[in-house]
């Protein structure tokens, strides 16, 4: 994804291949997923809301847990910080994107 401010619904779905009804689905299960949304209701998502979306994307689709299941972990490990480790972790991914590329266009450069 190229960084923007805020991304379409439709830009985030492609980035997880997924439908965006399934984004819409985990707005409604998961509170700490909040798009700002227009008059008309066009939905703007951050790169935090993005990082939240990772989270829930890992715990249902790679780790294979259920909503419930997501919903009671992060409760279980919401006093140890877990979201905040998650986050980190989403930088860190983004950080390492973001020098890899630096590097390929210092090597084309060369």
């Amino acid at each position: 994804m190229t960084d923007r401010i805020y991304y379409k619904i439709g830009d985030v779905a492609d980035k997880f291949n997924v439908n965006a009804s399934l984004i819409r689905y985990w707005e409604k299960e998961f509170e700490f997923i909040k798009p700002k949304k227009n008059k008309k209701g066009t939905r703007y998502y951050s790169k935090k809301d993005i990082d939240n979306i990772e989270i829930v994307y890992h715990l249902v689709k790679i780790k294979g847990m259920t909503i419930q299941g997501v919903v009671d972990y992060l409760k279980s490990k919401k006093e140890e910080n877990t979201i905040s480790e998650l986050d980190v972790i989403a930088t860190l991914k983004r950080t390492k994107r973001l020098l890899s590329e630096v590097k390929e266009a210092l090597e084309r450069k060369n």
